[in-house]
């Protein structure tokens, strides 16, 4: 449920699914500790028990929980709901979340549930992003935020930041350049979901009050300093 501060603005109670270090996990934190952004993040749910990320967001004060799949998909997914229902969760975040969720839990969330892909989507869904990207030759790179559908990395494209591709990347340098996009975009589509400034229409993203080109997230091509 939604939360209001005074007559400050209403926050979407979000979790964040993860699985490993939580870098991503890390950057919404750090923006929804400011009071107005749009989103509190009430809770971060891992699928691994070990996974660094849990500890950083304890760190942070925010609630954890294990999903362990090692006891099978429908248990762990059954264990998500649970904590989702249990914090009155409105939002989902996918930040690294190293596993496919069925189709009936991907229907239940529906538009708000979101994923970061670290390619530009439609090219180089799934794994070894940046080996692939620099295999290909391709002379832009980056990452994309969409909401999340049942087929891996697919879903409405809310936004994408691009990155050149320099010569002499190598996987290892190239990715570091996209995860720090990542940081910076993954924030600003969390804010815009969250004050419910996006709506799906056909399976693409239309956004109420846009901001100017330069100021939104529809398009972040080389970020200062990265």
């Amino acid at each position: 449920m939604a939360k209001t501060s005074g007559s400050g603005p209403i926050r979407r109670r979000t979790a964040i699914l993860i699985s490993g270090r939580g870098s991503n996990m890390a950057a919404l934190i750090a923006a929804a500790a400011d009071p107005p952004f749009p989103a509190e993040i009430a809770l971060v749910v891992s699928s691994r028990p070990k996974a660094a990320g849990l500890d950083k967001a304890g760190a942070a004060g925010i609630e954890t929980a294990v999903a362990d799949y090692a006891a099978g998909a429908m248990a762990a997914e059954a264990e998500i709901e649970a904590r989702l229902a249990e914090h009155g969760i409105d939002l989902v975040c996918l930040a690294g979340f190293m596993r496919l969720l069925s189709p009936e839990f991907v229907q239940r969330w529906g538009d708000r549930m979101i994923n970061i892909h670290p390619s530009l989507l439609p090219a180089f869904a799934g794994l070894n992003t940046h080996h692939r990207a620099l295999d290909a030759g391709v002379k832009l790179h980056g990452c994309t935020v969409h909401f999340v559908r049942a087929a891996m990395d697919n879903g409405p494209i809310i936004a994408q930041a691009a990155v050149p591709v320099l010569d002499g990347d190598t996987p290892a340098t190239l990715g570091a350049r996209v995860l720090s996009a990542e940081h910076i975009l993954y924030p600003k589509v969390l804010a815009l979901v969250a004050a419910e400034r996006i709506r799906v229409v056909n399976e693409l993203c239309v956004f109420s009050n846009r901001p100017p080109p330069g100021d939104g997230p529809g398009v972040l091509v080389s970020p200062p300093g990265i």
